[in-house]
Formats: structure tokens, sequence, C-alpha cells
């Protein structure tokens, strides 16, 4: 199965940072209108496509959830010579920060670049420490005034990637998550017959702490939830196989657990029932650190959600270099889907 690198390439490129996500949303929502029967934004900016079930007569509902958000900056503070501070938008190593280019989101996008002290004039302490995220500045090669004409206290940042194939792999900034986003737009075109009404969600502010699910999830009220996110694949040169979690290739994963969920033992079950019967390979996630949008999917509802994860292994999670496979990407997809037309052939109630 082929997957559709042009539009996956066009949602990871597209700024989106945590509050900031008017235009990712855009795009979700010119994608997703021809596929669904109704499409609303809510309060906080996440938006609901929503696609009738077909057999439904108790109006039974299942909330898939993708965040649309990306880790970013927000500026903080301009220096007398036109060098930025900035605070962080979702959970970031410092030492990734080094020698990127970012855009800054003012009066029109700006070009900057992530600049810290030279190692040339470290002492020798400076040199052996682990850097800090106020170790470093963004550069915009402008004068203060300059500057000012632009951007002020407040703008967003995001940084500068664009996506790549290599071999059999997408490379890019932010594949965590527009590549859930791409999964649920691409499973919204192949689904053809769900039983349930399925609210398609593309959540906000993810990365700062599920504020957008918990949201959503408090007004649909799903009867199910399925999560779609990234995950750890630790397969690389060092790795303890105890410390893999996933490994790029070996299919999609299935969520068992993460720091902040446990996964209904009934979805589990059905999602590797529906991935064996539908010869889609498939591997167990547990994620000891670490949540997604399923613990706000699970719980926020006026009745909880039967609840779980369908997670897409990724290696070099949240830096500018995020890497996943294009079958791992097919078989999610494909997982989605038959999962959405076949919620009514498992028996919930064991």
């Amino acid at each position: 199965m082929n997957i559709n690198t042009g539009l996956l390439k066009q949602i990871c490129e597209v700024a989106g940072a945590p509050g900031f996500e008017k235009r990712i949303r855009e795009l979700v929502i010119k994608e997703v209108t021809p596929l669904v029967d109704e499409v609303k934004v809510d309060n906080i900016g996440n938006v609901i496509a929503i696609k009738k079930g077909s057999k439904n007569p108790d109006g039974k509902r299942v909330m898939v959830a993708a965040h649309m958000d990306e880790i970013g900056f927000i500026v903080t503070h301009i220096d007398d010579n036109g060098f930025l501070r900035f605070h962080t938008l979702g959970g970031f190593d410092p030492k990734t920060l080094t020698a990127q280019r970012v855009i800054v989101h003012g009066k029109k996008d700006l070009v900057g670049v992530m600049g810290s002290k030279p190692i040339h004039v470290m002492t020798p302490e400076e040199r052996n420490k682990l850097p800090k995220t106020t170790d470093y500045f963004i550069d915009l090669g402008m004068s203060k005034e300059e500057v000012e004409k632009y951007v002020q206290v407040g703008d967003s940042v995001t940084r500068d990637r664009e996506l790549i194939e290599m071999g059999d792999c997408v490379n890019c900034k932010s594949i965590d998550n527009r590549v859930a986003v791409f999964i649920l737009i691409e499973a919204l075109k192949a689904i053809e017959n769900p039983p349930y009404d399925v609210y398609a969600t593309f959540t906000v502010q993810e990365e700062v702490g599920l504020r957008g699910a918990n949201v959503a999830a408090h007004g649909v009220n799903p009867d199910f939830g399925i999560a779609l996110d990234t995950t750890i694949a630790f397969d690389v040169p060092g790795a303890s196989p105890h410390e893999k979690v996933t490994e790029l290739g070996k299919g999609t994963a299935i969520k068992v657990m993460d720091a902040m969920t446990i996964c209904d033992y009934r979805m589990v079950d059905f999602m590797k029932k529906t991935a064996d019967g539908h010869q889609i390979k498939w591997q167990p996630e547990i994620l000891t650190a670490g949540g997604t949008d399923t613990a706000g999917v699970q719980r926020m509802g006026k009745q909880g959600a039967i609840a779980g994860a369908i997670s897409i292994p990724t290696r070099h999670m949240h830096q500018v270099i995020e890497m996943a496979h294009k079958h791992d990407i097919a078989a999610s997809i494909k997982l989605l889907n038959a999962c959405l037309e076949n919620l009514d052939q498992y028996d919930w109630k064991h």
C-alpha cells in the first residue's frame, strides 16, 4: 500500500505550535469537509468531523483523536540588539536546538537561527555541562528596530525542516503528530460503512497537556475512543531489546499503556483480533513515560469511554529529524479503517 507523501509533506511542514494551530486547522478543514457529513470547530479550536453511522439506532459514538499541534516556542523578549528570547511550548531536549533554523510567525514569517555561545570561548566547565534552553537565543539578522516592525512578545515560533523520503521512510520535523493527522484524513477517505457515528477529532494543545482532547471528549461524550499518535522507536545502536518500545518496519503499534493511560483490555483485544483478521502487521506498545490524547478520550466523557490507541513507531522523537516507516503508516491507516468498520462485531460486554 502506497501513501500520499505529497499530502503528508504538506501536513508536516505547515506551522502550528500549541495554541497557534490556525494554519494546520485550515488545512485539515479543507481536506476533511468533502469526506464527512458535518464539520465543526469548538471554542478551544478542535476540528470535529462527523461521519454518520449506517446502523446506529442507539446513537453510539466513536471518537478518534489526532492532535494537530507541534512542539514549538513563544517569544518572551526582544533585546536591545534584536535577539529574541523564548519559552518552549512542549517538551524539548535542549541539545537538539543547536544549529537549527526556526520560523518566527509575526506580522510576516521570518527565518531565524538558534544561537548560543561559541565553543571557542566557552570555559572548560561550560564545555562539559549539558545545555539548557535558556542558553539559546533566536538571531534574525536584524536590528531591534527592524525586528519590532514584525515581531512582538507572544508570537509563536516553529522549527524549519522539510519532509524528505529516505529509503522506505519519511523524515521531517513534526512527524509527531502530523503523521496521525494524515492517517485520520486517509482513513476518512477509505471508510465506507461505519456502524457507529465517527467523530474524527483533530485536537489542539496536546503537547502542553492534552488540553484539546479533554475539551473535545467532554463535548463528544464518546462510547468508544481511539487515539492516534506517534510512539518511541528506539531501535538504534546501543539500545537494549527491552528499551526499544517499538521498531520501524515491524507494523503499526497497538497501545497497551503509557504513563497516563492503561488502555481498556477490550479495546486492546479488539484491535489485535482486527489486525490479525485483516492480515495487518502490528506490534504491542508499552510506553512507561509520556502520554497521549488517549487519556483525555478515555476519561473526560460523562461516562468514560472504552478507549485504546493506534501508535506509529517513530525514531528521533521531538527532533527535526523524526522518522517513520511508510509500511507502518499504511498499516495504521488500514487498522484504523478496519476498526471503525467492525466496532459492532465485537462482544464489548465480556
